[in-house]
């Protein structure tokens, strides 16, 4: 089984400090969460292991399935298998919801096999109804251009919509909730709930316990000024909800 490995990773952005010897290893079919305050590092670990420009490695190592990331291109990830659920999905205008799917997976097909065609319409069609129906989504969302006018939950549905199309090995979901009313949190977990198998890892970056009450973690990681200072099970989650942060530095200080 493939897992996602991070070795001593430290990251600048805009020559700022932000990622300071982060170890992590997430296994193919367990879901991990990492916690941490605001400004600590969670959305940035997420970003560069999407391979964004912005975000400069100095040290460290990340390998997915064994193959080394640092230096691929993001489309090279994401057809390896690296999927990323973004915090703030943003619109396309003119671009359906079922067109840029298809697109994405045409783009993975081609990667594999250069003289493929692409998925046929209607297996295609097929495909995306299944899934459509195996989240509980309106089939009226397909033809609706990308986000437009989407209200937050709907955002977050389609995201987990094109994790279940493009079927990755690692899904890494930055702050999924944010934003999320109590419903359309319960709703956006359980469909990620929904998509756990043998076949997938998930990250889940995340400020609250809240959504860990749906998509259950086998592992919590707690990040602090940019390093993991603890990991546990699940009830480190509660732990945190009730004492804060400063538990946790006042622990690893000691």
């Amino acid at each position: 089984m493939a897992s996602l490995q991070i070795s001593d990773l430290f990251v600048k952005v805009e020559n700022q400090q932000i990622l300071n010897g982060i170890n992590l290893e997430v296994p193919q079919g367990e879901v991990h969460a990492i916690m941490g305050p605001n400004g600590t590092g969670k959305s940035t670990l997420a970003y560069t292991l999407m391979g964004h420009p912005k975000y400069e490695i100095e040290s460290g190592q990340i390998t997915l399935g064994g193959v080394d990331l640092i230096g691929m291109a993001t489309e090279e990830r994401s057809r390896l298998g690296l999927f990323l659920a973004f915090q703030y999905p943003v619109a396309i205008p003119g671009v359906t919801v079922a067109n840029f799917l298809r697109t994405a997976m045409n783009a993975h097909r081609k990667a594999k096999n250069p003289d493929d065609k692409g998925v046929p319409i209607p297996e295609f069609r097929k495909l995306l109804t299944e899934k459509m129906d195996f989240l509980k989504m309106d089939h009226a969302m397909a033809g609706r251009y990308l986000n437009e006018g989407f209200s937050g939950g709907e955002k977050k549905r389609v995201e987990i919509l094109q994790m279940a199309m493009l079927q990755p090995t690692m899904a890494i979901l930055d702050e999924t909730d944010s934003g999320l009313d109590i419903d359309a949190l319960r709703i956006v977990s359980e469909g990620i709930e929904s998509l756990k198998s043998n076949a997938l890892g998930i990250l889940v970056i995340t400020h609250y316990q809240r959504m860990l009450n749906y998509l259950k973690p086998d592992v919590v990681h707690v990040m602090v000024d940019g390093k993991i200072l603890m990991s546990g099970g699940p009830d480190l989650a509660l732990k945190l909800e009730k004492e804060g942060y400063e538990w946790i530095k006042s622990t690893d200080a000691a």
